[in-house]
This record gives structure tokens, C-alpha cells and sequence, in this order.
């Protein structure tokens, strides 16, 4: 086995950005796809991110073309043959997940680490596939990768505790800032985010508060608390006593329905999906898709920088 050769099984746009990560932080790093156009997509995108990263000061051109050189692109399963760690970025399918697992769990070293970067997926049952499921686990990314340092790593039930600290320390040495939680639905970034949202959206339904606030809120109040403390440590700030309080009399109003949300599913219904279909929670038509996403980039940047992006 190498200990310093990775593979990143799938390469769209999660296994390519991770791809970078890895190869940035030193890593000979295999890109696989089954099939040769998944391959060139995979490098543009890279092409894409490395030459922002560059323009806004992130890395220089020489650490971009080094981690560059690191990667080697393979329609070959030979790839999985002496590696320290597979990290598979495929269809969110069960079945797909476990077919691959069963195949490159043989191929792979029995030493090596695996992990798949499932968002919701249960991380035992993909295991049930695997040979030695004491080395796999979830390895959770937000997207994008290259660009936001939060790793979920999910340990599942046959998951060893061992594997979960080399994991954590590997994921360490990318830079990155790992947090470890067990195989429960959601693991903990869905099941806040998703909580947000379900309380956003009741305050827009019951007419309170438009869209436009409810997001201002987020970013320029919340969000800032959030990325800086935390829940807790805004709780540690603001009184325990004080949200003692507020928490007796205004849990009974919030929103606890335990179906999808009315506005959510009819907008989906209309094909109103996001920036993808050009209309979403805001309008995204023409030129304003990619006005937005590189607007996102650029904040993504601009946090990236401070949080863990230090020369």
C-alpha cells in the first residue's frame, strides 16, 4: 500500500473539487469515472477552480500547477490496487453505492481507508457490501470542497474507533476542520439546515416576513453569530438563563410539521428548482444564473480566506 497514493472514485463536481483538496495538500491523487467524458468534465471543472483560486490569492500558480502534476485521471480499476484511501463521490443510489463498495473493497489494500461522500445515505447499510467494514465510513463534504473546510466524518455501527481517529487526523492534514458523528439521519449539517429552513419558510407562509428578510436575517445577523460561536457559544453569550426563558414559551409556536413543506414541493412541482432552472426563491433567467454563482464564489472566497485560508 502507498501512503501517500489516493483515489477519488467519481468525477463530477464533488469528486473533482476534492480532488483538488487532496492534491493541494500533497496527496498523489487518482481521479476514476467509468467513463472517459466524466473524466474530461472532471478536469474542466478543476481547470475552472484552480485558475479562481489563483486570481483571488488562495494558492499561487505554483502550488496550483504542482497539485496539478499530482493528479493522474484513470478509467482504470488498477488505481484502487495499492492505495492508502478511496473516497467515492457517485450517484446518491444504494444500490450503486453497495455494488461499488463490494468490488473495490476487494481490490483496494485491507488497510485502507474507505469512505463514500453520501449526504443522507445510511452509512451501515452501504457497509453491509463492503469487505472489512470496520475501515468505512462517511466522509461528508459541503460543496464546494476546495473552498469550504467542514468534513462530517460518519462513523457507522461496524465502524472502528481507530479508523475514525486516522480519519479525523488525515482529514486534519488536508487543512480542513473535521467533526465526527454517529450514522444518524441527516448527520448533524442536514438536520440543522433543514430545521432552519422548515422555520424560514413557516415565517414566510404565515405571512410575518418576506423572503428577502428572512435571508438578511440569516446572513447579517445569525450567520455571522453562527460561523463565529456557534449555537452553543451564542447560548454561552447571550445567558443560558435568557434562553431558558424564551425557550418555555417559544418552542409551542415554532413550526413542527413532520411532512415536506407545502410552498417547497409545489415550486418543484412547477420546475422551479433553484439557479439550475433559471427560477427559484429568487429569479435566476438569462445571464443571472452566472452572475450568482460567481457571486457566491466570491463571498465563499472572501470567508474561505479568513477561516482557513492563512499564508
Amino acid at each position: 500500500m502507498k501512503e501517500n497514493k489516493v483515489v477519488m472514485a467519481g468525477a463530477g463536481v464533488m469528486g473533482a473539487s476534492l480532488a483538488q483538496v487532496y492534491a493541494l495538500a500533497g496527496y498523489d491523487t487518482y481521479v476514476y469515472d467509468i467513463v472517459e467524458a466524466g473524466l474530461e468534465k472532471g478536469k474542466h471543472l478543476i481547470a475552472i477552480n484552480q485558475e479562481m483560486m489563483v486570481k483571488e490569492g488562495l494558492i499561487t500558480a505554483e502550488e496550483s500547477k504542482a497539485a496539478m502534476d499530482r493528479m493522474t485521471f484513470t478509467l482504470d480499476k488498477e488505481c484502487f490496487r495499492d492505495c492508502c484511501l478511496v473516497v467515492e463521490s457517485t450517484v446518491e443510489r444504494m444500490d450503486i453505492k453497495q455494488n461499488f463498495f463490494a468490488e473495490i473493497s476487494e481490490i483496494a489494500p485491507a488497510e485502507a481507508l474507505l469512505a463514500t461522500n453520501t449526504s443522507g445515505l445510511k452509512i451501515t447499510e452501504i457497509a453491509k457490501a463492503c469487505k472489512h467494514p470496520e475501515r468505512f465510513m462517511g466522509q461528508h463534504w459541503l460543496n464546494p470542497p476546495h473552498l469550504l473546510p467542514l468534513c462530517e466524518i460518519i462513523a457507522g455501527e461496524q465502524t472502528s474507533p481507530e479508523n475514525v481517529q486516522k480519519m479525523r487526523k488525515l482529514v486534519e492534514g488536508l487543512g480542513k476542520q473535521p467533526v465526527v458523528v454517529a450514522d444518524i439521519n441527516g448527520f448533524i449539517i442536514n438536520r440543522i439546515q433543514f430545521a432552519v429552513l422548515r422555520e424560514a419558510l413557516h415565517i414566510v407562509d404565515i405571512g410575518a416576513a418576506t423572503i428577502e428578510d428572512v435571508d438578511t436575517v440569516l446572513k447579517a445577523g445569525m450567520g455571522l453569530r453562527y460561523a463565529a460561536l456557534g449555537p452553543f457559544g451564542v447560548a454561552d453569550f447571550g445567558g443560558l438563563d435568557t434562553f431558558d426563558h424564551i425557550n418555555s414559551y417559544l418552542n409551542a409556536e415554532l413550526d413542527d410539521s413532520k411532512v415536506g413543506n407545502k410552498r417547497l414541493h409545489e415550486m418543484v412541482q412547477a420546475g422551479k428548482l433553484g439557479v439550475k432552472s433559471g427560477q427559484g426563491f429568487y429569479d435566476y433567467s438569462g445571464d443571472k444564473a452566472d452572475e450568482a454563482i460567481r457571486e457566491r464564489d466570491r463571498l465563499y472566497i472572501e470567508l474561505a480566506k479568513v477561516l482557513y485560508f492563512k499564508k
